[in-house]
């Protein structure tokens, strides 16, 4: 059974709960239960451990003075399933206590929980300024906040507190309060991105619909690489098909570098007879606004369109794994936190000459190189900087630029 979009069903509903239920009275597995209904199978687990019931013992025992004593534990409710559920002896009168897990009781509770979560701590005019009083002979005193509310029990919590410091509710400022006046604003900064109306038709059930009708097994994933926060920046290139990758530097991380960057490799192309919509025909790519310049990434230099761009979903870098997954090979020579702004283009093609030399066991021991060579040509790895490395001389740390 197909996974539902999680976004769209975060909680179980009644009628998962019946379902997990009715898999636990056929003693169906939790992982099997999971499928049914569509979620993890830890879900599955938590669920019945959180919500068991105790059925009341209706045989009396009594010990040796005639006191009653509790019934003893089940060795089977010490593992999976945790519920007499599925037992052969559950409606008999069985020595050991029983728990077992009811769809519409979990439920309840569910909702119970839920309710009174979502409630919140009501505050009215008389308990406001009874906290306003404790808050500010506290502080009179000297003492912390975490004491104060510690002592009294306030009710509320600090960050409660530091909002209505900030609004001027209580009788003291942020003055009276050391740490307060050391907080400073945090920098809001909006991430740029690529409009809605952009995307139309380039999305990424786009992608797969055109991959499908077309049968294309590989395409070209697009990324950047960010060094220093404000400073040069890397677009990375991956040909997924045996994941050769090439770098290009940016002067800093905009549409403009990048497109400026990407119309430079497509002249070297033309220059070299070659057409660079040939080699990429198809690039996928995340939802960054240095991608925002869609005609510049997809056309060639006459304004002829040679390149299909397609978007992954937003914070979805799952969807283009293997150039996520290829970074670590460059970041096994530049370490993240590394400024880029010392590096030239040519230290960006040093690099991934050695990335690209590295054998691969998912390619029979060949490397990127030398299966992209023997699909496009050496004067293709040539143009984008890329030459290979004797397998006895690459390097894959730090040191290899600490030579350079």
């Amino acid at each position: 059974m197909p996974y539902p979009d999680p976004r769209k069903s975060k909680h179980l509903t009644l009628e998962d709960r019946t379902e997990i239920q009715a898999c636990l009275d056929h003693g169906m597995t939790f992982k099997a239960t999971s499928r049914r209904i569509g979620k993890d199978q830890t879900t599955v687990s938590k669920e019945v451990k959180k919500h068991l019931s105790v059925r009341p013992d209706t045989v009396k025992r009594l010990g040796r003075g005639g006191s009653p004593i509790a019934p003893e534990a089940c060795p089977l409710l010490l593992k999976t399933p945790f519920v007499c559920n599925p037992c052969a002896k559950r409606h008999s009168n069985c020595k050991f206590r029983k728990q077992f897990y009811f769809a519409k009781t979990a439920q309840k509770e569910y909702e119970t929980l839920l309710s009174e979560a979502r409630e919140g701590i009501p505050l009215n005019k008389e308990s406001f300024y009874e906290m306003d009083r404790i808050l500010y002979t506290g502080v009179r005193k000297g003492q912390r906040l975490y004491h104060i509310m510690q002592t009294h029990n306030l009710g509320v919590s600090k960050s409660t507190v530091y909002r209505h410091l900030k609004r001027g509710y209580l009788s003291v400022s942020p003055i009276d309060f050391p740490r307060v006046v050391k907080f400073k604003p945090r920098r809001q900064r909006s991430a740029d991105f690529i409009p809605k109306a952009a995307k139309v038709g380039r999305t990424y059930d786009d992608f797969l619909a055109y991959i499908e009708e077309n049968n294309i097994r590989s395409w070209v994933e697009m990324d950047t690489v960010i060094g220093r926060v404000g400073g040069k920046t890397l677009l990375t290139l991956d040909f997924t098909f045996c994941n050769f990758m090439a770098g290009l530097l940016l002067e800093d991380k905009t549409a403009l570098q990048v497109s400026q960057k990407l119309l430079r490799l497509k002249e070297s192309f033309a220059l070299k007879q070659f057409r660079f919509g040939d080699v990429f025909p198809l690039l996928l790519t995340d939802n960054g606004g240095e991608f925002a310049n869609i005609a510049a990434i997809e056309n060639a230099p006459d304004g002829e369109r040679e390149t299909f761009l397609f978007f992954c979903d937003p914070y979805k870098s799952c969807q283009k794994p293997r150039v996520e997954k290829n970074h670590t090979l460059f970041r096994d020579i530049v370490p993240k936190g590394e400024s880029f702004d010392s590096f030239t283009q040519h230290t960006v093609d040093t690099i991934f000459s050695h990335v690209n030399s590295v054998k691969r066991k998912s390619l029979g021991g060949k490397t990127s190189f030398e299966v992209f060579s023997f699909t496009y040509g050496e004067p293709i790895a040539a143009l984008m900087g890329i030459s290979p490395v004797p397998a006895n001389e690459v390097i894959q740390s730090p040191l290899l630029l600490r030579r350079r």
